[in-house]
């Protein structure tokens, strides 16, 4: 029999012609959709390390990054922290020093190495303001001009990290007084000075913005009264730069954020990508953009800048509204993309559940939904890296930061990296609310496929049919702002000497499955005979 007409007759229903499909349920048990493996069309591919993360440029130099929420309040009450080097224009008692990140650790590789291949982005607002220390005798303080120092040391230790973990470098670089000329014009010494020194310890960095969030100039470091003319001339500078000193460097750009859905006074006295994109002309190798749905609560009260629409809460977070932000931001930059850089590649280099560090339940279980969800969704419109942000520093990142013990988004991560390909394949529309189906041909199985199936309803299970055989992967929690997941009922643990667990799936048969409220599944087709897979 065809297996685009396949009828299943458990399901009590007959498949029209067709490539996913839906029928009208005749049993409530059966009132859901159907997909067909085989017939699944392709609709392109992602890069090799689509699946990627930041590490803070901060994270490495050490300084002051986002306080535990714990910490906030005392902080603000007793005035602390009235000086550093944080963003400018923020309140200084949100932030806390914290040394530099030892890349070294046994187990932060490990865990970094088995979501490999990726991208390691080391950047994030900190970058712009950072003076680069080749000479092997640091300064005690910043040199006039910025905020913040970046050993040789410490990027060797960048270098020998992604070295070992399977990761290629992105960045960005400084732009803050300290590297202008008496014009006021950017110029390439400390871009030069990073990277010859890549170079020269055997590294190389595969994509770089000119900076971090132009869109936020002022707050990320930029002269006073920067504007899109004053970037375009930068940009400019930068491109002849690159082209020159690294020409496998690819140049990615702008890099905005802030803009596509609205948050309200967050977004006062923004740069527009639109005039930023006008005034630099065909100037990147690949579009990027960063998207935050919300600020967290962390700045919630922040003075002058966020307001109560900028930020979520819990109780959102298995949304329509909430789930889509990502689709409208990157809808708002592909169309910038189209009228001023027409057929680049589009790169989310920045990513996480809420800017400002996340919220307290970016560390749980519920900010799953949104992150695997946001990888399925920008996979099938063709966005080729989505880096998340961060590796292993604050509430949004897939580690502990103080035990780098893997929160419930790593074991998400690590079953995309296992399963989803990088062939992107089209599962049709979800049959009702609360569904989302993405579809990859899966990973190293030629002619196997593999679905990610997200349940957002909280309380009713829903039902799709699948028309062949499978090893099903099933993430839940007892609460939904837990930091414990269970993959098909047994919870995911570290072994001894951090070994992994075995991630086990559970062979179901062809027919009509059951997917829980509030559950995250994995499926597993490897007999699905998809031509699209071969």
């Amino acid at each position: 029999m065809d297996r685009m007409r396949l009828a299943v007759c458990a399901a009590g229903v007959i498949v029209a012609a067709g490539v996913g499909w839906v029928w009208p349920g005749r049993r409530a048990e059966a009132a859901g959709g159907g997909i067909s493996v085989a017939g699944l069309a392709r609709v392109g591919t992602v890069d090799a390390r689509y699946q990627s993360y930041n590490i803070e440029m901060v994270e490495v130099t050490g300084g002051r990054f986002w306080r535990p929420y714990a910490d906030v309040a005392r902080a603000e009450k007793a005035q602390e922290g009235r000086s550093g080097n944080q963003p400018a224009g923020l309140n200084p008692a949100l932030f806390e020093y914290r040394p530099p990140l030892d890349l070294r650790q046994t187990r932060l590789r490990k865990l970094a190495a088995a979501l490999g291949p990726a991208y390691v982005r080391v950047s994030g607002t900190w970058a712009n303001t950072t003076y680069f220390d080749d000479s092997g005798k640091a300064p005690e303080k910043a040199p006039e001009g910025f905020n913040g120092v970046l050993t040789g040391q410490q990027w060797k230790g960048v270098v020998d990290f992604a070295r070992a973990v399977n990761a290629k470098i992105v960045t960005s670089f400084a732009v803050s007084a300290g590297t202008r000329g008496t014009d006021g014009v950017w110029t390439p010494k400390e871009a030069s000075k990073l990277v010859s020194y890549t170079r020269s310890i055997g590294g190389s960095i595969a994509a770089a913005e000119y900076m971090n969030e132009p869109t936020f100039a002022a707050m990320g470091g930029a002269p006073k009264g920067y504007d899109a003319a004053a970037y375009a001339r930068d940009v400019a500078e930068f491109r002849r730069f690159a082209k020159q000193a690294a020409p496998e460097m690819i140049v990615l750009g702008p890099g905005s954020v802030g803009e596509g859905i609205a948050l309200g006074p967050v977004q006062a006295g923004i740069l527009r990508s639109e005039d930023l994109l006008q005034a630099t002309g065909d100037a990147f190798d690949a579009f990027s953009y960063h998207f935050y749905g919300a600020v967290s609560s962390r700045c919630g009260s922040m003075r002058g800048a966020t307001g109560h629409a900028a930020t979520t809460t819990p109780e959102a977070a298995l949304t329509e509204d909430w789930l889509s932000r990502t689709d409208r931001v990157e809808a708002f930059y592909a169309g910038l993309r189209d009228r001023y850089e027409p057929g680049k590649p589009m790169w989310l280099t920045e990513t996480g559940e809420a800017a400002c560090g996340g919220d307290r339940w970016a560390s749980t279980y519920i900010d799953s939904f949104r992150y695997l969800n946001q990888l399925g969704s920008l996979a099938k419109k063709g966005v080729q890296v989505v880096a998340h942000n961060t590796l292993s520093a604050s509430d949004y990142a897939l580690l502990d930061e103080k035990t780098l013990e893997p929160r419930p988004n790593y074991w998400g991560a690590l079953l995309w990296r296992r399963l989803m390909g990088t062939t992107v394949l089209d599962a049709g529309t979800a049959p009702e609310a609360g569904l989302h189906v993405y579809a990859h041909c899966l990973a190293g199985k030629p002619g196997g496929v593999a679905l990610l199936v997200l349940n957002t309803d909280r309380s009713a299970a829903k039902n799709v049919a699948i028309d062949a055989a499978a090893e099903r992967y099933t993430l839940t929690a007892d609460e939904l702002e837990s930091g414990r997941v269970k993959l098909n009922g047994r919870e995911l643990r570290l072994g001894a000497n951090d070994a992994l667990p075995e991630l086990r799936g559970e062979s179901v048969k062809a027919g009509t499955m059951e997917f829980a409220p509030a559950s995250i599944t994995f499926l597993a087709v490897e007999e699905a005979k998809n031509e699209s897979c071969r």
